[in-house]
């Protein structure tokens, strides 16, 4: 199985992307193009003169200001690219990747696809032996994922397709029943996938859902438990602080990442098996159908982009890509 691996070393090239550090820590994110100048309202760079040398240069600009040029990192291209969907951010992704367990050679199944920074984190850790079987219902979102993926890589992999439709229905005819390893669910009601879910994984194989409300967070754990089919609901969110470290001028900064999503994860148990009781003390967990209807999609709400933005990101995604493609496809000639 072929695998696409943008080059992440070496001297500066064509179609590469560069990210250029200036004045104020002020970042710019471009595509180096033989000819072409990078324009600021101070100065300009050549392209010519970024192309050919090492990662982490530093160049001076036309009105003296220097800027440093380095490959941006995944994290970087996440936070930059076209979005039709919001996206898992990287905190997140982490998480996922670290508890769920994603390993090299894994079958991975993921749902919605969104704008594709999570699918990019998964096709980094399944490596060139696994797969990633990418569901999402709205076409547009797909575009601008195929589109981001593949202008990260420089090409579309081959060990990842998406379908464009809806789990429960798709799911089944995509893959067979007990050979997933792995499931990230990332969509507004998680808990009406878990039937064809559980069908898909194999025993001790792992769900994980990221859910952005409390509300959702208690319903897919309840949602969880009552099928009886995988181990305790595991839920948990990550909040990530960074700190002012200058001299003796050691604090946490003002600002930190809070509250993006909640992850629970449970594994599969294996047919017929039956989880052991877990002995707690009585509580007041009881909910009413009356619960329940509170927790409804309906009730939660969902945000979407616009028609006339998506078509925007899917357009300037697939631009991207196709300028990575010339590239590759232009550097790979001239090695031969």
């Amino acid at each position: 199985m072929t695998h696409v691996l943008r080059r992440q070393s070496g001297p500066f090239r064509a179609g590469d992307r560069v990210q250029l550090t200036g004045p104020k820590n002020k970042l710019h994110t471009i595509t180096l193009e033989a000819g072409k100048v990078f324009h600021t309202h101070r100065g300009m760079l050549n392209h010519d003169g970024i192309i050919g040398l090492p990662d982490g240069s530093v160049l001076e600009a036309s009105n003296g200001d220097k800027y440093l040029a380095l490959r941006p990192l995944l994290n970087d291209f996440v936070m930059s690219m076209p979005r039709g969907a919001a996206i898992i951010y990287p905190k997140d992704a982490a998480q996922i990747v670290a508890f769920a367990d994603i390993f090299p050679g894994a079958t991975v199944v993921e749902a919605g696809v969104g704008s594709g920074a999570l699918s990019l984190w998964l096709l980094r850790a399944i490596g060139s032996e696994g797969h990633l079987h990418s569901f999402e219902r709205r076409e547009e979102f797909a575009d601008v994922a195929r589109g981001n993926v593949a202008s990260f890589l420089g090409a579309d992999p081959t060990n990842w397709d998406v379908t464009v439709g809806d789990l429960v229905e798709a799911l089944p005819a995509t893959v067979q029943p007990g050979t997933v390893d792995r499931v990230v669910l990332d969509m507004l009601a998680p808990w009406e996938c878990l039937p064809v879910v559980a069908d898909a994984l194999a025993p001790g194989g792992l769900l994980v859902c990221y859910v952005a409300t409390v509300t959702q967070l208690s319903r897919v754990a309840e949602a969880i438990r009552g099928t009886e089919l995988f181990t305790d609901p595991d839920p948990f969110e990550t909040l990530v602080r960074g700190w002012h470290v200058e001299g003796l001028a050691v604090r946490p900064d003002h600002r930190m990442i809070g509250h993006t999503g909640f992850l629970v994860t449970a594994r599969r148990l294996a047919p017929g098996a039956v989880l052991p009781q877990t002995k707690r003390r009585a509580s007041k967990s009881d909910y009413s159908d009356e619960d329940v209807e509170l927790w409804t999609p309906g009730a939660l709400g969902e945000r979407s982009a616009s028609d006339k933005k998506l078509r925007k990101s899917a357009r300037e995604a697939q631009r991207t890509a196709e300028r990575a493609a010339e590239a590759e496809s232009s550097a790979n000639s001239d090695n031969k």
